[in-house]
């Protein structure tokens, strides 16, 4: 992997926060906050920033396009992106022009990351049918791959309307194009689908040990030579928490990373987060919890297990104490981010 080229980002869902004397921020207060460690992790010199779109309580950011226009007015060269946006359950047109849009904002240095959606609350709030869950998807990105080309619009979908010749505002340069990814958790069919739509590949690894996701990665390999098309860079997702004092990252990850795993457990069925666990995670699994250099070495033993050009740290879960998010980001940015590519031996 030497010589490689690897980015490094940060994501986030806009997890409510926590002023340092432990009091809540409201949604407000904390879609600010959200803006200010943007302009943090530009001026750390981190690719990305990536936010996620959710409809839930706990959640600050429901529009992320918006929180990214406010992110390209402070900021000057950290890409901005969704982590991931719900294309299912939204029309690809408005999703077109939200982001040819913030091209114009950003100078080009928009990106959106599609997804199915794991958490599926925006369907019955737009008005969609989980039934149609994979259909919706296919038919939706295929729509928006239409779209990219930048010619008027001839389409006739199933769940989505009919264009005639039909221009679609504001037009992208000549030439330039919104940045696509797709956020796969674990279908092979989402695999295949990203390479026969030749769209780079985000792994979403959110618990348990990361190798087995490597069949995942094999696939992509065997797929786009099988369809003859180019291998785009693989990148991966996770959460984490990096301090100086790693039993304090211990402690701080397992009140707030627990607590929310636990929210989304009570819809999804899952048992409550036991300390064993959380600590399983943390040696073998899928979280990145310690000091820069652990977390340093982890990222690099992970992204040559699983031959990943991308990395995104998922910070703030649970929301967290401002100065340990800050934490967080100031030491990605300045100590872990230059180790991993020590150890990687790349760019």
């Amino acid at each position: 992997m030497a010589d490689q080229k690897y980015e490094f980002g940060l994501n986030t869902f806009g997890d409510l926060a926590f002023h340092d004397d432990g009091t809540p921020l409201d949604g407000d207060e904390t879609l600010r906050q959200v803006v200010k460690e943007a302009q943090l992790a530009d001026e750390l010199g981190i690719d990305r920033i990536a936010l996620g779109e959710h409809h839930r309580p706990e959640f600050a950011i429901s529009s992320p396009e918006v929180v990214l226009g406010a992110m390209a007015m402070v900021t000057k060269n950290i890409k901005l992106g969704t982590a991931v946006t719900v294309l299912s359950s939204d029309d690809p047109v408005r999703v077109f022009e939200r982001f040819s849009t913030l091209h114009g904002l950003s100078h080009g240095r928009e990106e959106i990351m599609l997804g199915r959606g794991s958490f599926t609350e925006s369907f019955p709030l737009f008005g969609f049918d989980l039934e149609n869950y994979n259909e919706l998807f296919e038919e939706k990105i295929a729509m928006w791959q239409k779209l990219l080309e930048g010619d008027p619009m001839n389409w006739k979908g199933q769940f989505t309307q009919t264009l005639t010749d039909t221009a679609v505002y504001p037009q992208l340069p000549k030439g330039e194009t919104v940045s696509t990814s797709l956020a796969v958790g674990g279908s092979p069919e989402s695999i295949i689908r990203a390479v026969a739509y030749d769209i780079p590949v985000v792994i979403a690894i959110i618990g348990g040990e990361p190798v087995r996701f490597r069949p995942y990665v094999d696939l992509y390999k065997k797929a786009a030579k099988q369809f003859k098309k180019p291998e785009r860079p693989l990148g991966m997702h996770a959460h984490g928490i990096i301090l100086d004092d790693e039993q304090e990252a211990v402690e701080v990850g397992f009140k707030y990373i627990k607590a929310e795993m636990d929210r989304i457990g009570i819809d999804r069925g899952w048992a409550p987060m036991t300390r064993d666990r959380f600590e399983f995670e943390i040696d073998k699994g899928a979280y990145y919890v310690g000091t820069p250099e652990q977390v340093a070495q982890k990222i690099a033993h992970n992204m040559k297990a699983l031959d990943m050009q991308r990395f995104d740290l998922v910070y703030g879960t649970g929301g967290q104490l401002l100065n340990q998010r800050e934490a967080t980001i100031r030491n990605f940015g300045e100590r872990v981010v230059p180790r991993v590519k020590e150890l990687l031996g790349g760019e």
